[in-house]
């Protein structure tokens, strides 16, 4: 019953993240083009922190459903978010210190990922009754 419940979210989730992931390698690789490897490299980080963090969100904010778990889904779902800004804050700092990346690729492709999940309402509209 819970699987039931929780399947459309998890489906629509799997959706987001893959066409995240496609706008960003679609970015990478038109930045390799466009300018030289080192802007796509960089870009394919920027994109892959969000990304990543995202997934992990997902992962929380959907491993329970019904009634009956309310508090779970509301403690899942907010430490799910907290996960997911420690993992960008880490992440950031771990590219920041040890990665020599373009600055300007790394944070637009970021943006562009973090744009994707903004419209995604909009994206993902069924009007199917």
């Amino acid at each position: 019953m819970v699987s039931t419940l929780v399947r459309p979210g998890r489906q629509l989730a799997k959706r987001l993240l893959l066409l995240q992931s496609g706008v960003v390698l679609t970015t990478a690789i038109m930045a390799v083009f466009a300018v030289n490897v080192d802007w796509g490299i960089s870009a394919l980080i920027g994109g892959g922190i969000f990304v990543i963090a995202n997934a992990a969100f997902s992962v929380c904010a959907f491993l329970f459903g019904g009634a009956t778990k309310a508090r779970l889904v509301m403690a899942s779902f907010y430490g799910g978010e907290v996960l997911k800004i420690l993992i960008t804050v880490i992440l950031f700092s771990l590219v920041y210190l040890y990665v020599e990346v373009e600055l300007v690729p790394l944070k637009l492709t970021y943006l562009l990922a973090l744009g994707i999940n903004i419209c995604a309402p909009v994206l993902f509209i069924n009007n199917n009754k």
